[in-house]
């Protein structure tokens, strides 16, 4: 098979762990037999240097034009005191809004030879943790109306609104539902049903999807509840479907439980299979250039790539195998040391998972 991948190679520590990983698509590429093309596209501070713009229409033309992006991440001390439409983050919202990626998919999981990292207590991390949150990502109270205005009595009010339309939470839905069809078949839908029209109108779409979808157990649940769930029990889940709002509060929680931000990734997808995939940490600023960051989160978004846009499930698989593999070495990076293991550089963690593929 054959892929044009776009490759944002993002600012600071980013292109460490980018190259990395472009090591690992392409070991994959030799052993499975296929071919992918990259097409370096720039964005964030790489952009602003180059073109004043932290995301030209010309490199937004590249993303679009490729199958799927690879995003290592942008901004740092450098840009910080740029206006706000100037900022890297800028780039990063101008693309998710140009690429129509309306699901971000995020996944917690803990990797058993990690646990001890975790704050949960070890009984509940023993149990596993393993689920996704699919996230609607341009919709909601982010992207609703915004007013701040002077009452009679002269004291300021300020409204924002939550605004969701059927298409809007259908075609996350559906997302949610072919997400859990991929893994163990269950999904729960987060909401505030009790309080809020929103929830309301979200789970009355939610039912309809549900009898596509006989195979998937489903279930709902109140976005509180779910906040302390995910500490209590974090096993019941498999794949939660959320607004915006909750998913972004929920998610930041979900990572925290897994014990390192270093080896978490994430995709951004829209209609279609086209997707953007990144690691959920920063580009790291004060480490960068000394081959110390780790590029694990990165190397697992590419695994996601290849599972979900590029319907490559072996490969993907080989590149997780592959990390469990280092970790059961005791390979560890600088952010996930511990007694007994043996920490690695960026580039010798990348030359451990490739000689595991």
């Amino acid at each position: 098979m054959e892929k044009n991948i776009a490759v944002i190679w993002g600012d600071c520590s980013s292109p460490e762990i980018v190259k990395q990983t472009l090591r690992v698509l392409d070991k994959v590429a030799e052993k499975y037999g296929h071919t992918f093309h990259y097409t370096d596209a720039a964005m964030g501070g790489e952009a602003i240097d180059k073109y004043g713009d932290p995301l030209p229409q010309h490199e937004l033309d590249k993303c679009l034009a490729a199958d799927s992006v690879l995003l290592g991440a942008v901004g740092g001390p450098k840009w910080e005191g740029l206006p706000g439409e100037q900022r890297p983050e800028k780039g990063l919202l101008r693309l998710r809004a140009g690429m129509g990626l309306y699901s971000n998919n995020r996944p917690a999981k803990i990797w058993p030879q990690l646990a001890p990292a975790s704050p949960l207590k070890p009984e509940i991390v023993a149990e596993g943790i393993d689920f996704i949150i699919v996230r609607e990502l341009i919709g909601g109270v982010y992207f609703g109306k915004h007013e701040t205005y002077t009452l009679e009595n002269g004291e300021k009010q300020a409204v924002d609104s939550m605004p969701y339309s059927e298409h809007e939470i259908e075609r996350i839905g559906r997302i949610g539902f072919e997400t859990a069809m991929k893994r163990r078949r269950k999904l729960c839908c987060v909401d505030k049903a009790n309080v809020l029209d929103t929830s309301r109108l979200w789970r009355a779409v939610m039912h309809r999807l549900q009898a596509e979808y006989p195979e998937v157990e489903y279930s709902e649940m109140f976005v509180d509840n779910c906040a302390m769930q995910v500490v209590k029990d974090p096993s019941q889940f498999d794949v939660i479907v959320t607004e915006n709002m909750f998913g972004d509060i929920i998610s930041d929680e979900a990572s925290m439980i897994t014990g390192s931000i270093g080896m978490i990734p994430s995709s951004s997808l829209g209609d279609g299979t086209r997707g953007l995939y990144e690691p959920i940490h920063g580009s790291a600023p004060d480490i960068a250039g000394k081959d110390i960051v780790n590029p694990t989160a990165c190397i697992l978004s590419a695994a996601m790539m290849l599972r979900y846009s590029f319907g490559m499930a072996e490969e993907a698989d080989a590149i997780e195998n592959a990390v469990n593999k280092v970790l059961d070495k005791g390979l560890r990076t600088a952010d996930n040391m511990s007694e007994g293991c043996t920490c690695l550089g960026c580039t010798a963690m990348g030359d451990a998972i490739l000689a595991e593929i």
